[in-house]
C-alpha cells in the first residue's frame, strides 16, 4: 500500500523560491522541536524524520531539481527510497548542515552503534503464556541538549581553517614521473570541516550521555530458556551520527517447582498410593492452567503415562495450538504400615499368591518400556 508523502516545502513550511539559508533555519527549528529525545509526543519520532528527509532531498541540488519537476519519486540510493537515520550517505550529513555545514560533506563516515545484550528472568508461567515486562537499561544516548552536535544550544560550530571546512587535505608531490597530489583528512578537524567553539555543557562537547531507560519488552508465548529476543535500535548509537546497534535480551526461564518441560508438553510426575491404583481413583492434580481432575484407572501400574490434551506449552509460531500434559503415575509402597493394615495385606496377598504377569510380557508396563528403549543386547 502507497503511503500519501506530504509535499517536501510545505513539510518545512516554506515556499519553492526558499533559499539554502531557509532551509537551514527551517530545519534547525522543527528539528529542535520534534526530535525524539526532546519531544515524547506521540507521532514526534515520524515528524522527525519526515523533516529530515524534505531537508535532505531539498538541499541536494539535483535531487531538488528532480522534485521540482516529478514530484515524490523514488530518490534514494540503490533503487531505495528514504531510509530513516541512514539513508544519504549517513544521517550525519543532516547534521552538519543542522549546525553549520560550509558548503561540504564531512569526510568522517557514519558508523553503526554496537549491539547490547541483556539478561532478561521470567517465571515458567510467563514464558508458556506470554508477558509483557519492563527492564532498566543503562545506556550511552546522544545528548538531549545539544541532540548530538556537541555545541552549546544557539552556539555554532566554526569551519577549520585549516582545511577551509572541506574537512580534507591536500598535499602535492614532485617526482620524477611528474606532480602528485595526495588527500587525506584534516587532521585539525579530523575530518569533520568544522570546529567546536563552545561545547555542550550538558555532555562536555561528546554529544552524547550515559542515560537509564526503562524498556517494556514482550516475551512470546511459548518461549524456551536460552532464546533470545532482538530490540532493533534500542543498542548505543552510532559514532558520527551513524544508526544505533540493536538489543539483544536473552530469556532464562525459572523452573517450576513441581512441573517440567518436554518440548510442548509439561511432564508432571503424580505419586498414587497401591490402593488408588489397583482400584482406581479420581485425583485432582496441578497444570499450568489450575487444576484439573484426573481419572486413575484400575489396573495402573507405576510409569504409566496419562494424557492431558491441549494443557502443555502454546507452539511459539501458532500460540492457538499447544502442547499436552503428561502424568507419570508413581505408584508408592508404604515403608510402615499398622498392624491392621498389615493383616489386610497379609490377607490381600494370600488371595493374589501367584497372580503376577509374566516379566516377558510387560509390554504395558515400565520394563517393557525400558526394553523398547535400550533394544536387545542379544
Amino acid at each position: 500500500m502507497t503511503t500519501h508523502k506530504r509535499d517536501y516545502y510545505e513539510v518545512l513550511g516554506l515556499g519553492r523560491e526558499a533559499s539554502e539559508e531557509d532551509l537551514k533555519k527551517a530545519f534547525r527549528r522543527l528539528a529542535l522541536e520534534y526530535h525524539p529525545d526532546r519531544n515524547k509526543k506521540e507521532g514526534a519520532s515520524e515528524r522527525f524524520k519526515e523533516v529530515s528527509e524534505a531537508y535532505q532531498v531539498l538541499t541536494d541540488p539535483s535531487k531538488r531539481s528532480q522534485y521540482d519537476r516529478f514530484g515524490h519519486v523514488d530518490l534514494g540510493r540503490n533503487g531505495g527510497g528514504f531510509n530513516g537515520f541512514e539513508g544519504f550517505g549517513g544521517f550525519g550529513d543532516i547534521f552538519d548542515a543542522f549546525f553549520g555545514g560550509f558548503g561540504s560533506r564531512t569526510r568522517t563516515s557514519a558508523v553503526r552503534g554496537a549491539d547490547l545484550q541483556m539478561q532478561l528472568t521470567v517465571s515458567f508461567e510467563d514464558a508458556v503464556f506470554g508477558a509483557e515486562k519492563e527492564m532498566q537499561l543503562e545506556r550511552t544516548e546522544i545528548c538531549a541538549q545539544c541532540v548530538g552536535s556537541r555545541s552549546e544550544p544557539g552556539a555554532e560550530p566554526s569551519a577549520c581553517s585549516n582545511c577551509k571546512g572541506s574537512g580534507e587535505v591536500r598535499r602535492s608531490h614532485q617526482s620524477v614521473f611528474g606532480q602528485f597530489v595526495q588527500v587525506g583528512a584534516c587532521g585539525t578537524c579530523r575530518g569533520e570541516g568544522r570546529i567546536i567553539t563552545k561545547p555542550c555543557t550538558r555532555c562536555r562537547g561528546t554529544g552524547r550521555e550515559r542515560r537509564s531507560r526503562r524498556l517494556a519488552i514482550t516475551i512470546p508465548a511459548g518461549i524456551e530458556s536460552g532464546a533470545q529476543l532482538r530490540l532493533s535500535g534500542e543498542g548505543e548509537p552510532g559514532a558520527n551520527m551513524g544508526g544505533p546497534g540493536d538489543l539483544y535480551v536473552s530469556v532464562l526461564v525459572k523452573a517450576h517447582p513441581i512441573l517440567l518441560r518436554q518440548g510442548n508438553d509439561i511432564v508432571l510426575r503424580q505419586p498414587v498410593n497401591i490402593a488408588q491404583a489397583a482400584l482406581g481413583h479420581r485425583v485432582m492434580v496441578p497444570t499450568i492452567d489450575g487444576e484439573t481432575e484426573l481419572t486413575i484407572s484400575p489396573g495402573t501400574q507405576s510409569g504409566d503415562v496419562l494424557r492431558l490434551k491441549g494443557q502443555g506449552v502454546p507452539h511459539l509460531r501458532n500460540p492457538r495450538q499447544r502442547g499436552d500434559q503428561l502424568v507419570y503415575v508413581a505408584v508408592q509402597v508404604p515403608r510402615a504400615l499398622t498392624e491392621e493394615q498389615h493383616r489386610l495385606m497379609e490377607e490381600l496377598a494370600a488371595t493374589m499368591d501367584g497372580d503376577v504377569d509374566d516379566p516377558s510380557s510387560d509390554d504395558r508396563g515400565w520394563f517393557g518400556r525400558l526394553k523398547d528403549t535400550l533394544g536387545s543386547n542379544e
